[in-house]
């Protein structure tokens, strides 16, 4: 049996934070470590810290100083830092002699008890979770930014500004998609539960009560309208580009034909 951590706390902070777009985790390979998949090490005096290649640190019980002491020792090995992380915070209430089953009250999570790995699983939905709310904020933003390309489809006389914003937006739909379902794997269940099938009634009772796979449903949704919309505009523009250079040719065709007939009465 796996033994128990916090043992005598009734309480635990827990913080995510989406830190950039990868963690070297390659680079700690010489750091002692609780246990892998994901990676997990102590940090602080009593507290740990699971780390996720795709940017994601959550960390359990850190003092403020413990916190910032520990992110400026993992700053050389995240790619692509955000200016602004995104973060979560929630606390883990341990109760012994309370219900034996997890639960999410007021936002805080209840649970019997804590070993490594129901921390692990616990630090995968909050990564989860985090990466959500970032991109959830960035997809509003480009769902707000592709409305007035969507009730303007008909206009043929976009600048080139607007040419390269909508290009821009493609891309941004895109990049979010390769994120979300390439490298974070937000729908797929983490392969600690292959070890630890125990786990797993706690990995979906906390997928749940986060929502993660309603989130990733609608955030699917609105980056397929953005990315819609904006093939739609791009496809239009080259059709009109086009139309206007079938009328510039039948324009010569007509002038070289006025030309000619003006030489042949001369």
């Amino acid at each position: 049996m796996e033994e128990t951590i916090f043992a005598n706390r009734e309480t635990i902070k827990v913080r995510a934070l989406f830190l950039g777009q990868r963690i070297d985790l390659r680079a700690l390979e010489n750091v002692e470590r609780v246990a892998t998949n994901p990676l997990t090490v102590a940090a602080g005096e009593t507290g740990y810290a699971v780390l996720f290649r795709y940017g994601v640190a959550v960390l359990f019980d850190l003092q403020p100083i413990e916190e910032a002491t520990f992110l400026n020792n993992l700053k050389p090995l995240i790619s692509s830092p955000f200016e602004k992380p995104e973060v979560e915070d929630t606390e883990i209430q341990l109760e012994g002699k309370g219900e034996n089953m997890a639960r999410v009250v007021n936002g805080n999570i209840v649970l019997p008890q804590l070993t490594i790995s129901s921390l692990q699983i616990v630090a995968d939905v909050l990564a989860k979770s985090v990466v959500l709310a970032h991109y959830e904020q960035q997809t509003s933003a480009a769902f707000d930014r592709i409305e007035p390309f969507a009730t303007g489809l008909q206009n043929a006389s976009w600048s080139r500004k607007q040419v390269r914003e909508l290009l821009k937006l493609l891309g941004t739909t895109l990049l979010i998609q390769n994120e979300v379902m390439g490298r974070v794997e937000v729908i797929d269940k983490p392969d600690l539960l292959w070890d630890c099938p125990e786990l797993e009634r706690l990995y979906l009772r906390l997928e749940s009560e986060y929502e993660i796979r309603e989130r990733d449903q609608v955030l699917e949704k609105k980056l397929q309208s953005v990315s819609r919309t904006a093939e739609t505009a791009l496809g239009l523009l080259k059709h009109n580009a086009s139309l206007r250079v079938e009328w510039y040719i039948v324009f010569l065709i007509i002038m070289e034909l006025v030309l000619s007939l003006y030489q042949l009465f001369r």
